[in-house]
């Protein structure tokens, strides 16, 4: 069966000439209509959701709009367009589905900026961290931006009911992710990398995971890794099938959240070759 599509034009009112700006997600969502995928339309958190992740003082700061840092604007109600977007990645995981909205979520912590990092990478709330948390299951969150999650770390160090693993260029922002640690795991691979060794890199760190400890995969999708994007690490459309695959392999319910990817076509292409792979191999 065809995985759903989570998306709601609205998220495509803010930012428009940021790098995470809404026509990397609206010419995305274009291409995945004319491949015939259905899209259902999300409905924002509620705040009792986001203090399952988030403090209170920093959910009014969003709100306040006292959140600025130099790449993460405070857009005029940017906590209404973060609410929203957490309500994709709670509609995904109740139906595993994929969410395609904005803003992104993994470099936030519980309070901002997280791992002694000083800026959000472009996030507001965590929606994965949210998701995950709201569900409760022992859960594996599986990373493949290009970026570390840096606030998805923070959030879940320590957790007995939650492994995350990372793989993720290096150097590159946010500089965080350079060992594995109690239930993170850590892979980071060299700019421009390519297909064959971040393949064999993944493979190699799903071997270090016993999945039967978990009942669900949540996935924080980025194709900033395509070749030429802002993480690159050499990857084409065929490298997203490959990693939707491996997804497929560890034979859990899964769902997923888009995080970074700055090419609007591209970013639509890997996204229904990702869904290909896990689809046809689950």
């Amino acid at each position: 069966m065809q995985t759903k599509i989570v998306f709601s034009e609205k998220c495509l009112g803010y930012g428009k000439w940021h790098v995470e700006g809404p026509q990397r997600i609206k010419v995305a969502s274009d291409i995945l209509r004319e491949k015939g995928y259905e899209f259902l339309e999300p409905t924002p958190a509620s705040e009792d959701d986001l203090l399952l992740v988030h403090d209170f003082e920093y959910l009014w700061n969003v709100k306040k709009g006292l959140i600025e840092d130099t790449d993460t604007p405070a857009y005029d109600n940017i906590f209404e367009y973060a609410r929203l977007s957490v309500g994709g990645a709670l509609l995904a995981s109740q139906i595993g589905g994929f969410s395609l909205m904005r803003p992104p979520g993994h470099h936030v912590g519980r309070n901002g900026a997280a791992l002694g990092v000083y800026t959000r990478g472009f996030c507001y709330l965590n929606n994965i961290a949210i998701a995950v948390k709201k569900l409760g299951k022992q859960t594996l969150i599986l990373d493949v931006d290009g970026h570390h999650g840096n606030g998805t770390q923070e959030v879940f160090q320590g957790d007995e009911k939650v492994t995350y693993l990372s793989l993720h260029q290096s150097p590159n922002y946010p500089g965080t992710g350079s060992k594995s640690e109690e239930n993170t795991i850590n892979f980071f691979l060299p700019p421009d990398a390519g297909g064959k060794l971040y393949l064999e890199t993944l493979d190699k760190a799903l071997q270090q995971v016993d999945f039967s400890k978990f009942g669900l995969v949540a996935v924080s999708v980025g194709f900033d890794t395509h070749l030429g994007d802002l993480a690159s690490l050499g990857l084409v459309e065929k490298d997203f099938w490959e990693i939707g695959k491996r997804v497929a392999s560890i034979r859990k319910p899964a769902f997923f959240v888009l995080e970074g990817g700055y090419h609007g076509e591209k970013v639509g292409l890997d996204i229904d070759s990702f869904l290909r792979g896990y689809e046809e191999n689950k």
